[in-house]
């Protein structure tokens, strides 16, 4: 899922301490920094908010 980042969704970030990226997830391979369930993961790494426009969100992401 796409959503646009605006100083809004920064805010509720920061304040809320929301996650959202592969690390912390529950289905992520730490050993081989892939998604065991095969998922491409380059979107879900790394994510500067302050850098960018959108975000991708999984659709399989669940909280570890």
């Amino acid at each position: 899922m796409i959503h646009r980042v605006d100083d809004r969704l920064r805010d509720e970030v920061r304040r809320f301490r929301l996650v959202f990226l592969c690390t912390d997830c529950s289905q992520f391979d730490p050993d081989g920094q892939r998604c065991s369930l095969g998922y491409p993961n380059h979107d879900h790494l790394r994510c500067d908010l302050d850098q960018q426009d959108e975000l991708v969100f999984c659709k399989s992401f669940e909280l570890t």
